[in-house]
């Protein structure tokens, strides 16, 4: 909650700096360039209307922009600066619409309208990262010459609409790149904070599954040595070994989580990893019903891999296939032969599936789709995988089943 409420303090803090720094510039401008225009130019030219223009609105126009500043505060005092920029650009285009339709309207006056400010809400636009502020103000710009091109009847009021349409090109190349970089901060934020949230909870997976291992060791011990007294008086004693070592799965991926392995490259057989994993899991899956199909697709060359490690991702796949199917049903693996130095290997179950949401967060610690699930299994798997330069995809319907291919490099000599 409290994170929550700090990040919308500081977004508030960095659009309220924006805004002060939006103001001083609009005010800047807007006045420095009538000043130039209707003092130092006229001097320039020689031209005999030095001063403010009288007619329209007159001095009454810099009275109703200035006059914007009061909304202006009050929100910037009510911590609600967002619409301030809304406030000003809405403002100026009502105000100097009407003033140039009093001035112009049954005259034939020529050309004569426009602040050098319309350009800033341009290329200022970029400034606060806002997509909609961004079209607000092209559109009220650029259909205010439209407006009054049409309601005049004066075909130079729309040779700004092409200029702008150049200026708007230009900003919106400038926004994007904004949001684009903006993004992948963001991302890269992200990605820190999960590998420091993952550091943590490593440290303190390796000292429990250090403290767990021990006790759990004695226990199973304990329990074959009463099983080898008492043979044929208790049933329990294969279902307690067989939870004890559920138990020591775990116990080995918080172990790995905290501390990976380093990998013991060998050319291995892809073949035999399989039927060792096969034979862990075949009471398993015989006790729920399940088949397990595999199918090898011609001659499959020596693998380059840490043998231990690979029979762990395959017990945790093949397991989950196992359990994603209660009522039984049939396991289909597949090993292809290498095409572009890759080795597929394919497990498709026809479970219930995985929902495409769970689909995006699978392998996140501790994320689990399973009553008794710890969420380790698929991502100490998938880290593995990737140590081995390797790659998971897993593809999942509701009702149809999972298919999971894991993508192996095999290395020319």
């Amino acid at each position: 909650m409290k994170s929550g409420v700090n990040a919308t303090t500081k977004l508030i803090f960095e659009e309220k700096k924006a805004i002060k720094l939006f103001l001083w510039l609009f005010y800047i401008f807007y006045f420095a360039f009538d000043i130039l225009y209707y003092y130092f130019y006229p001097i320039y030219t020689k031209s005999n209307s030095l001063g403010f223009p009288r007619d329209g609105l007159g001095l009454w126009l810099y009275v109703l922009v200035l006059g914007l500043l009061y909304p202006a505060i009050y929100y910037y005092k009510k911590e609600n600066p967002y619409i301030i920029k809304y406030i000003i650009v809405i403002g100026y285009v009502i105000i100097d619409t009407t003033n140039v339709i009093i001035v112009n309207f049954g005259s034939l006056k020529p050309f004569d309208t426009g602040n050098i400010v319309e350009i800033l809400f341009f290329f200022f636009s970029p400034i606060f990262v806002n997509k909609k502020y961004f079209w607000t103000a092209s559109s009220l710009i650029m259909g205010r010459y439209l407006f009054l091109g049409l309601v005049l009847q004066d075909k130079r009021y729309f040779f700004p609409i092409v200029i702008y349409l150049i200026i708007f090109a230009i900003s919106w190349i400038i926004l994007i790149r904004f949001y684009s970089y903006i993004n992948s901060l963001k991302n890269a934020y992200e990605e820190l904070r999960q590998k420091e949230k993952l550091a943590t909870m490593g440290q303190m997976a390796a000292a429990i599954g250090h403290e767990i291992r021990n006790p759990l060791a004695s226990l199973r011990g304990f329990t074959q040595l009463q099983q080898e007294r008492n043979p044929n008086t208790n049933d329990f004693y294969p279902i307690m070994i067989q939870e004890i070592d559920r138990i020591n799965i775990i116990v080995d991926d918080l172990m790995y989580l905290g501390k990976p392995k380093a990998i013991q490259i060998e050319k291995e057989n892809i073949e035999e990893i399989i039927a060792y994993t096969l034979s862990i899991l075949q009471q398993q899956a015989r006790r729920q019903g399940v088949n397990v199909e595999t199918v090898m697709e011609g001659p499959l060359p020596p693998i380059d891999c840490d043998e231990k490690q690979l029979k762990q991702v395959f017990i945790n796949l093949i397991k989950n296939a196992i359990e994603a199917m209660p009522d039984g049903g049939k396991i289909k693996i597949n090993l292809k032969a290498p095409k572009e130095n890759k080795l597929l290997i394919t497990i498709q179950d026809e479970g219930c599936g995985i929902e495409d949401e769970d689909l995006l967060n699978l392998g996140d610690p501790f994320y689990t789709t399973k009553k008794e699930g710890t969420g380790l299994g698929l991502m100490v798997t998938n880290n593995i995988i990737k140590d081995h330069k390797g790659e998971l995809i897993i593809n999942s319907r509701i009702g149809e089943g999972t298919k999971i291919e894991v993508v192996l490099p095999i290395t020319q000599k």
